[in-house]
């Protein structure tokens, strides 16, 4: 009921994995990544073994392989299950039961495995495959080609409904929980794979926004530039994210917050001018600010 990508780049490390499937969630459980172990996509008749159990065996040390070969040993119903496995080294594998609905099936191509089953055609695999590796993009953005060229070729024979993206670094961690750049999942939306790009995009935004946020420096603590140009540059990156993020304020608020730390204070008043209309109460936010010690108490009237 899905078809999927899992992959690792060859240049960072990183490994991901994306799906869309006609059914509500898919991400809760078909897409399973840790770094330092691999990306794992169970679906089908999903077990969410091959994604839990699965991930603490390459964690170990264990092959793709391997690790798909044992847990197909233990499971009394394999001819249901489709799964696809790349390790932390770049080893991949895939399986598609017997009982799997047609058009099914998987191909695996050095780093990376795409697989379906209730797709439209044989075709959506191969499109899939060719579109992540004609990508010199990241890995998110070569895994959402992949997802958008399945789309194109046909995709689930029933249509779509949910979608997910997920990708995390290669190197085992000891917070993982920091190293999971790209999360993002569709529940249930007439178009997914097109929602999961908008979604993207959007996390390229707020990506720029919280770096500002919690830079030291720049908005942590007294101010101070951490490197020359760091401001400008801070400026520059929220004002690309408010072009995307049009009608939330939210850049365009902490582009005018950063203004005002560092001093241009008659430019953040005219920055903040747009967020306040948008949203009057961030007045009051901005006071809030002052009493947490990110702005001073004697500028707050010359920026409202």
């Amino acid at each position: 009921m899905t078809y999927s990508i899992v992959a690792r780049d060859e240049e960072t490390g990183q490994l991901g994995v994306a799906c869309q499937s006609h059914f509500f969630a898919p991400g809760a459980s078909v897409t399973w990544a840790n770094p330092g172990a691999g990306a794992i996509a169970t679906q089908a008749f999903v077990d969410g073994r091959y994604g839990g159990e699965g991930l603490r065996l390459l964690a170990s040390g264990t092959a793709a392989a391997d690790v798909l070969e044992q847990l197909l040993a233990t499971d009394e119903h394999p001819e249901v299950r489709q799964v696809a496995i790349v390790g932390s080294g770049g080893d991949a594998a895939v399986w598609t039961g017997g009982s799997c609905v047609g058009a099914a099936g998987g191909i695996v191509d050095g780093p990376v495995s795409v697989q379906g089953n209730m797709l439209a055609d044989d075709g959506v695999l191969p499109a899939m495959l060719a579109a992540y590796q004609r990508s010199a993009d990241d890995l998110a953005e070569r895994l959402m080609h992949a997802m958008e060229a399945a789309e194109q070729a046909g995709g689930d024979i029933r249509g779509s409904q949910g979608a997910s993206l997920l990708v995390v670094d290669g190197p085992q961690v000891g917070d993982p929980w920091n190293h999971k750049p790209v999360d993002l999942r569709v529940e249930d939306h007439p178009d997914p794979v097109g929602e999961l790009r908008r979604l993207l995009h959007y996390r390229r935004a707020f990506d720029a926004v919280s770096g500002v946020m919690f830079a030291p420096g720049l908005m942590i603590g007294p101010y101070a530039e951490p490197r020359p140009g760091d401001r400008n540059r801070a400026l520059a990156d929220l004002d690309a994210a408010a072009a995307v993020m049009r009608g939330n304020p939210e850049a365009d608020f902490w582009r005018g917050v950063l203004l005002a730390r560092s001093g241009s204070l008659s430019e953040a008043r005219d920055q903040l001018a747009g967020p306040l209309r948008v949203n009057p109460r961030l007045a009051e936010f901005l006071g809030r600010l002052a009493d947490a010690g990110f702005l001073g108490h004697d500028d707050l009237e010359k920026l409202r």
